[in-house]
């Protein structure tokens, strides 16, 4: 039983995600104490509960501990198995972080597995369908995993009820990546996504970003969604390079201004530029796990954060790999070695 410290680093839910992944694929049953201390809220939230579930189903796992506000968890995960699964998260809570603790796991499966999850699909603190799509998964498949995400529903704070589906084909042995240069410039553009609240909040905000960035016309891209789909709004900065691309993002709220949004997205993306580096701050700790479970691998990132630095901690103490970062002026890189 490895036990972990919730309150560790950054002591977020990321220690519990990375913990339900790396269970369910090596075998190894964990004890997690003082889950999401440092937050305000601590505990198991919502969609930390569903994330546990989900690993529950997938892994035939048996689990002491899962409920709402639990500060401790017990997991003893059985054999990964394939299928057809449905996850309500009954909140706005995030689908994509729920998600992204099964989906390795059923790389690991001997059939095909499909995935619908239901909740929040863009939320603040975590990453929106998009940044998946376009920045996560092309790096998974240059490792070999054939992994499929549609986003049926737009789903915000507070209401929820997006849609995401996924796909997973078997893929027990990832490759090793080196991610190190982005490569030419090939594209950029923003999108302002909003329902159910005035267009102009998403024109306020693309001109924001347009004078910032000197973008005009298709690279200013107004996304009105069904009223329905409401009240919501999200502000998605896209830049493609050659060999990989990044996805920033920043979400509207009661009392927050488009121009505020706006600039908040503006700040990662023009951090991101400056650095010359690869990966950006939030794509590095999602990069981390699959490297350490192909045995080693390197990529260069913008910022080593608190959160990267914690999930690195993690990972190590279930797999046999060293994670460091080789910190520079500009940008850092971080390498993964065989222990």
């Amino acid at each position: 039983m490895i036990e972990l410290d919730g309150a560790a680093g950054e002591g977020g839910g990321q220690i519990l995600r990375t913990s339900l992944a790396l269970s369910m694929i090596t075998g190894q049953p964990f004890r997690i104490r003082n889950i999401r201390a440092n937050r305000s809220k601590p505990g198991l939230m919502r969609q930390h509960l569903v994330a546990v579930q989900a690993a529950q189903q997938v892994s035939n796992a048996a689990v002491i501990g899962a409920a709402v506000g639990a500060g401790e968890l017990s997991f003893i995960p059985g054999p990964i198995a394939a299928g057809d699964y449905d996850f309500a998260i009954g909140t706005a809570g995030s689908c994509t972080l729920v998600l992204q603790t099964v989906l390795l796991a059923l790389l690991h499966a001997d059939q095909p597995s499909t995935i619908r999850i239901s909740g929040g699909t863009h939320n603040a603190m975590a990453p929106p369908v998009q940044f998946l799509q376009r920045a996560w998964l092309p790096l998974l498949a240059q490792m070999g995993a054939e992994i499929g995400i549609d986003l049926l529903r737009y789903g915000f704070y507070p209401a929820g009820g997006g849609v995401v589906t996924a796909s997973v084909q078997p893929c027990p042995r990832l490759a090793p990546l080196a991610c190190i240069e982005r490569g030419a410039f090939v594209d950029a553009y923003a999108e302002a996504f909003f329902a159910g609240i005035p267009s102009n909040v998403g024109s306020r905000q693309l001109a924001q970003v347009g004078a910032a960035l000197g973008w005009e016309g298709r690279q200013l891209r107004l996304r009105g969604l069904p009223a329905e789909q409401g009240p919501g709004n999200a502000l998605l900065l896209t830049l493609a390079y050659e060999h990989h691309t990044e996805v920033f993002a920043a979400f509207g709220a009661r009392g927050i201004t488009a121009e505020a949004v706006a600039d908040a997205a503006l700040a990662e993306a023009q951090a991101y530029i400056a650095s010359g580096a690869a990966v950006g701050e939030h794509l590095a700790d999602q990069l981390m796990l699959p490297l350490a479970l192909a045995g080693s691998g390197r990529f260069t990132l913008s910022t080593v954060s608190g959160h990267a630095a914690t999930n690195a901690a993690v990972i190590e103490r279930f797999l046999p790999v060293t994670v460091r970062f080789e910190r520079g002026e500009q940008s850092s890189t971080c390498v993964v070695v065989p222990r």
